[in-house]
């Protein structure tokens, strides 16, 4: 059939023209080029391909950078004030200065105390290890102004040596110029012997090979001279950053030590004391209540005891009616008597007369001292500063301290005084045991285990381990 002549030699073989037949081309040179591009791709591309793989195989974790910081420091009153006159009075209620729960009560109905002796004590294990860590501070600021006084005598000595080098260098540059200006004028002077056909060429080239020389010396003289300036202005330099460091370090000493004398007053007034002579008609509190100079109702006492002194002072004050709302009995006060201008006197609002003056429009409140000052005489005139409801007396003895790190309560697992945390180093946690203790809202303070710009791991899991490799997000 004819058909059979329309089929397609696959053989391979040559025509029988005898014209040779072409080869197939091999597919291999184009996967080589596409597996090159891909490698490199991927080369070029490794950092965000290992990132994004890392974001998917490791475990997420949110950080947080422990930073020091500094404690508040109010030296301004605010609030409702007014004016008045001291007057006698014969009854006081007794408070701590500061919030806590009664832990010893030495008096009841009837006692008779005698200035100074302790009516009750509140729980103050918190304050003694304050005033610990305030002796420690103090004793660690002189250490740390012994270390920069040091280090500024070692600069010192630095600077006298870099002066003597920058001398050294500019008494040989004024020689090497010395003998240029020589140079110079012997080849001025075998110039003129040549001219004068007296001297001979290589007297002159000596001399000019002289001068070359003696230039060269000049330059490398002055390049010396230059780099001890500059040695000496980088001495000088790290000499007056010395010193500012001492007196940086000098600076921390009055902190740490005001900060010690803050604790220990802290501390002092966990203690209820008897401010008069005299007798207890009332016990406001018991054994394992909690008292606060400011409670306004609630669980927690306003005062401890109440006793009667018949040599106790109150200041008597015509408050206005329009600022009757911003004042109310146990409230803290700041008394600045006329005489004693510049000196605040703690008080506490002891009575708020039920009836007002309809002639002048005010209401008569009594406020009662914390204690007692020999200095302080009736009818004295006086201001009277009430501090706003819920601000404590020693406000801002609760702040953190200079140097403090303070982390969310999320960030550390265990309890107690001693917990632990994971660290962000690189890529990896781990696991460091710290001590802390109470601090604001929310947060606790770290004492020891911990340096200042320390990654911290927010809210750690059991699925952490120590060393274990993290994707972190966060500061």
């Amino acid at each position: 059939m004819e058909l059979e002549k329309l089929k397609i030699d696959r053989s391979g073989t040559a025509s029988k023209g005898g014209g040779g037949g072409r080869k197939r081309r091999s597919p291999w040179p184009g996967r080589a080029i596409v597996l090159a591009l891909l490698l490199g791709a991927g080369w070029l591309f490794r950092a965000p391909i290992l990132a994004w793989y890392e974001s998917v195989t490791l475990p997420q974790v949110e950080v947080v950078r422990a930073t020091a910081i500094t404690a508040r420091q109010s030296t301004a009153l605010s609030g409702t004030s007014a004016n008045g006159y001291l007057v006698a009075a014969t009854r006081a209620a007794l408070s701590a200065d500061t919030p806590g729960r009664v832990v010893e009560l030495n008096v009841t109905e009837g006692s008779v105390v005698k200035k100074g002796d302790v009516v009750a004590r509140l729980f103050s294990e918190e304050f003694e290890a304050a005033v610990e860590r305030a002796e420690a501070d103090v004793e660690l600021a002189h250490r740390g102004v012994e270390r920069a006084r040091a280090d500024a005598a070692a600069i010192g000595k630095d600077v006298a040596r870099f002066e003597s080098d920058l001398a050294a260098a500019r008494t040989r540059t004024d020689a090497a110029r010395t003998d240029a200006a020589l140079a110079d004028r012997e080849l001025a002077r075998q110039q003129e012997l040549l001219d004068t056909e007296v001297g001979n060429a290589r007297d002159v080239d000596l001399a000019e090979s002289e001068v070359e020389r003696s230039r060269a010396n000049v330059a490398t003289n002055e390049a010396l001279v230059t780099s001890a300036e500059s040695a000496l202005d980088q001495a000088r330099s790290r000499f007056a950053a010395a010193e500012a460091a001492v007196a940086e370090a000098g600076a921390r000493v009055p902190v740490a030590e005001a900060t010690l004398a803050q604790a220990r007053a802290t501390l002092s007034k966990t203690e209820v004391r008897a401010p008069f002579d005299g007798v207890v008609v009332l016990k406001d509190a018991q054994v394992g209540e909690v008292v606060s100079p400011n409670s306004q109702g609630g669980s927690s006492r306003g005062s401890v005891v109440t006793m009667v002194d018949f040599a106790s002072l109150e200041v008597q004050i015509d408050l206005p009616e329009t600022s009757l709302a911003k004042v109310s009995v146990g409230q803290a006060a700041t008394v600045f008597v006329d005489a004693y201008a510049s000196e605040p006197f703690a008080g506490t609002v002891s009575r708020i007369w039920p009836t007002a003056s309809r002639q002048k429009a005010t209401i008569e409140v009594r406020v009662r001292f914390d204690a007692v000052d020999e200095r302080l005489k009736p009818d004295m005139g006086a201001r009277v500063v009430f501090q706003d409801p819920g601000q404590s007396q020693d406000a801002g003895s609760d702040a953190p301290r200079e140097g403090t790190l303070l982390l969310p309560t999320s960030a550390f697992l265990g309890s107690g005084d001693t917990r632990r945390v994971f660290v962000l180093e690189g890529q990896q946690v781990f696991e460091r045991e710290v001590t802390v203790e109470n601090g604001p809202t929310g947060r606790l303070r770290v004492l020891t285990g911990l340096a200042d710009g320390d990654m911290v791991v927010e809210q750690p899991t059991g699925a952490l381990t120590d060393g274990a490799r993290v994707a972190a997000r966060g500061d």
